[in-house]
């Protein structure tokens, strides 16, 4: 495994939400503006698309897309309350970070 190149976004874990202690969704991937925008635009039939699950509420970068999917597979473990109290710390108002990072 190498380093990722500086001119390449993190691989990050996120988790959307279909409002404020809403559905939520948890996933990993390489380019997170591009795969919250295909959640957003519903590019691919999926769970978020079904639910409205659009709002990216959490996320956290990480060095690899191995640590990102090994946290995301801890993530979906962990009880609701705990998920809540997860974004609650980042994002209080569970407002769309979605923006902030465009």
């Amino acid at each position: 495994m190498g380093r990722r190149p500086t001119n390449q976004p993190p691989p990050c874990t996120y988790i959307l939400a279909s409002a404020p202690h809403g559905l939520l969704y948890i996933g990993s991937t390489r380019n997170l503006v591009a795969r919250v925008w295909q959640h957003k635009n519903n590019v691919v039939p999926s769970h978020t698309r079904r639910h409205g699950i659009h709002t990216l509420v959490w996320y956290e970068p990480h060095h690899t897309l191995e640590n990102a999917i090994l946290l995301e597979k801890r993530l979906t473990t962990w009880s609701r309350a705990r998920k809540i109290a997860l974004i609650e710390g980042m994002n209080p108002e569970w407002d769309d970070l979605y923006r902030s990072l465009l």
